[in-house]
């Protein structure tokens, strides 16, 4: 069954929130990264209207926020809420939108130490940058 994208409203921010600190704080603070609870609002709220609730079998399971251009799709969050990690839903996700993507690319960024990079690079993904905390990844359309 595929996903449903449904576009995050003002009602959803504090799910939001919570579902980023259940998921990010871990990998955040292993690279070295300690988020005020300001600073998560601010990247909660950076783009905001590109957010989106991820549904699956009519439950909301995570969420994702992307922009759509020209020539790519660039996912900027991923998240699965935790009671729905090890199933296969982040990369059932992935997979979808590299295909309704298709001729464009997929571009995203991971934490250097998210375990989430090997999931990127069995989908094709590869390495084309990073700085300090993170990688920068693409998926070409049309590559395996």
């Amino acid at each position: 069954m595929p996903f449903t994208f449904i576009k995050a409203t003002d009602n959803d921010r504090a799910y939001l929130l919570s579902l980023r600190k259940l998921t990010m704080v871990e990998h955040l603070e292993r690279s070295g990264q300690f988020l005020s609870e300001e600073e998560h609002l601010f990247r909660l709220n950076d783009d905001y209207d590109l957010s989106h609730l991820i549904t699956h079998d009519r439950q909301v399971v995570g969420t994702l926020k992307f922009r759509e251009g020209d020539k790519q799709i660039e996912i900027l969050q991923l998240q699965i809420h935790p009671d729905f990690q090890g199933k296969g839903l982040g990369q059932q996700v992935l997979e979808q939108v590299i295909s309704s993507a298709n001729p464009k690319d997929v571009e995203l960024t991971v934490l250097k130490v998210n375990r989430a990079l090997n999931l990127y690079k069995r989908l094709g993904f590869v390495i084309y940058g990073e700085d300090q905390f993170e990688f920068f990844m693409r998926k070409v359309a049309g590559a395996r």
